[in-house]
């Protein structure tokens, strides 16, 4: 038997990267396709961007047969209790639901009270990141905006920008996001997945505190040294990396470089029901396959929370439990 370690189980964490739609649990989504007769979407290996686009719209169209947003908040928010979240950012794309449920602002409405309801009974802190389609027009990006700016304070804690960057800067959506600031939003954009550390100094210019992905920062020294510098949190996702062939291996995954340079990162899962780990399972992977120690991943976990939209209370009781964490003998934790 190896030497004993802590439970990551019991280390408070956030989660925030996390795509509502593919946080769907297998259950779920077999009984929702079989009411809808359409077949499963792929999952595991994706091996580059376009084969995931079309498992994504396979997926997709499934969950817009019926109006289940408040069940996938729901059972997110318990899914993520049981891996010891104590704050969840849900991902949400509004015009996905928009059809079905006769608005925009309805959509964010059912998951806002789901998530308030979901997070009470189970103790977790949760908001909504409204995302904007770095492929759609600017106009689109202002109508976002200006949702997620209504329901700031309400459910809603961040603005996001999702999709391919490669061939669509941030920039031109540099007027959505003003609105987003001007709201008191997170800015969390993805950034330096597909596309090269210039992707995330554009977001950088346009007020990101936190960026979804990142990893790619690392191939330009200056910038990981001003990551650092700001403080911005990069909100890594190692299983997607791979499974997207952003990185080759595993082993290879810029994270314990990030972090040995000083820039904070969260774990995450980005798409579980697509790629097939849970946040419990990236942060064991963390351990197991990139050799990160209890501090790093401690650290990791007070980063999320500290970087989310959760209430100080959630904060400040995260820095207890955490440090109660690490204080603990692992011995006694894995008896």
């Amino acid at each position: 038997m190896g030497a004993p370690v802590r439970d990551l189980r019991t280390l408070p964490k956030g989660h925030l990267h996390l795509h509502l739609d593919a946080t769907t649990r297998p259950a779920t989504l077999a009984e929702l396709a079989g009411a809808a007769d359409l077949p499963l979407p792929k999952t595991g290996d994706f091996g580059g961007w376009d084969p995931f686009v079309d498992a994504f719209i396979d997926l997709v169209a499934i969950l817009r047969r019926t109006p289940v947003v408040a069940r996938l908040v729901e059972e997110a928010v318990e899914d993520a209790a049981a891996d010891g979240v104590v704050a969840l950012e849900l991902g949400l794309s509004t015009s996905y639901y928009a059809d079905l449920y006769g608005s925009e602002d309805a959509v964010v409405e059912a998951a806002a009270e789901a998530a308030a309801r979901a997070g009470a009974k189970h103790g977790v802190a949760v908001g909504l990141l409204l995302t904007v389609n770095r492929t759609g027009s600017p106009e689109e990006a202002n109508q976002v905006a200006a949702l997620a700016s209504r329901w700031a304070g309400r459910g809603v804690w961040s603005f996001g920008l999702a999709n391919d960057e490669r061939g669509f800067p941030a920039g031109v959506f540099a007027e959505a996001f003003a609105t987003a600031r001007d709201a008191g939003l997170i800015i969390a954009p993805h950034a330096g997945e597909f596309d090269g550390p210039s992707s995330v100094r554009a977001c950088l210019d346009l007020g990101a505190t936190r960026i979804q992905h990142g990893v790619r920062s690392v191939e330009d020294p200056d910038l990981v040294a001003e990551l650092a510098e700001r403080g911005t949190c990069l909100d890594v996702c190692p299983s997607s990396n791979k499974l997207l062939g952003v990185v080759e291996s595993l082993a290879a995954h810029p994270l314990p470089a990030l972090l040995a340079a000083g820039v904070r990162c969260s774990i995450n899962a980005d798409d579980p029901t697509l790629f097939g780990p849970s946040i419990l399972a990236e942060y064991e992977l963390c351990r197991e396959t990139l050799g990160l120690t209890d501090d790093q991943l401690a650290a990791c976990a007070l980063d999320s929370i500290e970087a989310s939209g959760a209430p100080e209370h959630v904060r400040r009781d995260a820095r207890a439990s955490v440090a109660a964490w690490l204080a603990a003998d692992p011995a006694l934790a894995s008896a």
